[in-house]
């Protein structure tokens, strides 16, 4: 079965989206896996995006993983972690070999604030670990990995919160390696909740049709004038400013991961007008759209939407 994911992505998204299938029953929405595991798709080529989200603890190969543009070399080990609309995909890969961890929104119920761990792990994308022994790290994370496989297969009695704990430990030690993203601001009160909840609505509605402060302000149920002061007050940035930097973001994967003219492009990212549009990305990515077309290292195929399908004993 496919599960659900985010209501902010596009039912019809132009970027080859893969989906989570899980066989039934559902408990919990999560797996957990090798490369081989999961297929032909989990080294996947081509630019496209998921549903769910993903920590990639890699082990072995050679080549590249592009995420949202930007090339990383493979040289393990790495813990990677991927959000639902990032567009990704490995470059000239060979050897590759690791543990993949595939999870939805669903399994973050019990802990709702470790989605904002993984978003700051997501900014960063690719951890290079320390290497140990035998081609595993010195972080110790490989290990906590393997313990989680254990967990998944064996099925046994409150194995979903003991994954679920396991979970927020893995990303607590990421967050503590050098060169992770800092921990997100534990900072309480109203204003750091609302920045919080800016940030990670933002994230979610990637290719969502309404990009204004003023719609973000109305589904977090405050005012336009307290979003920005909020916002301002916890990351130094305005809204208007990351709602900017999101749009021409998706923008960019749109441009690099699909076949869509700039026209509909525009569409996609909330200009009505193609001309406006093209100013706009000139100003933020400093070259028009289909100059960075042209020049992005980017990867066009065949669209279609893939479902992620473990094979295996089920629950």
């Amino acid at each position: 079965m496919s599960t659900r994911t985010h209501d902010g992505m596009p039912p019809a998204d132009p970027v080859p989206l893969h989906r989570l299938a899980l066989p039934p029953p559902q408990a919990p929405p999560f797996t957990i896996g090798s490369f081989d595991t999961f297929g032909p798709d989990s080294r996947a080529g081509y630019p496209h995006r998921h549903s769910f989200y993903e920590i990639v603890y890699v082990t072995a190969g050679s080549g590249g993983h592009v995420i949202d543009l930007v090339r990383r070399p493979l040289r393990p080990p790495h813990l990677c972690v991927l959000l639902p609309g990032q567009v990704h995909y490995w470059d000239r890969v060979s050897g590759l070999r690791g543990v993949l961890m595939l999870f939805t929104d669903d399994f973050l119920l019990a802990r709702p604030a470790d989605r904002q761990l993984l978003r700051a792990l997501g900014e960063r994308s690719w951890l290079h670990l320390p290497p140990g022994a035998g081609g595993s790290d010195a972080a110790g994370l490989g290990a906590l990995i393997r313990a989680m496989e254990r967990e998944f297969t064996d099925r046994a009695d409150g194995c979903a919160s003991v994954l679920a704990a396991y979970l927020h430990i893995l990303l607590v030690h990421a967050l503590r390696l050098p060169g992770a993203a800092p921990r997100p601001d534990a900072a309480t009160g109203r204003a750091a909740g609302v920045s919080r909840q800016f940030g990670l609505l933002l994230t979610e509605t990637a290719g969502a049709a309404e990009w204004s402060v003023g719609a973000y302000a109305a589904r977090l149920g405050v005012s336009v004038g307290y979003l920005n002061e909020a916002v301002k007050r916890t990351t130094g940035r305005t809204p208007g400013e990351l709602v900017r930097a999101a749009r021409t973001l998706e923008a960019k994967r749109l441009l690099t991961g699909s076949d869509l003219g700039v026209g509909q492009v525009a569409r996609r990212v909330g200009f009505s007008d193609p001309a406006y549009f093209c100013r706009f990305f000139r100003r933020e990515a400093g070259v028009s759209p289909g100059e960075f077309r042209r020049t992005a290292d980017g990867n066009h195929h065949v669209h279609r939407t893939e479902s992620i399908d473990p094979h295996g004993p089920p629950p």
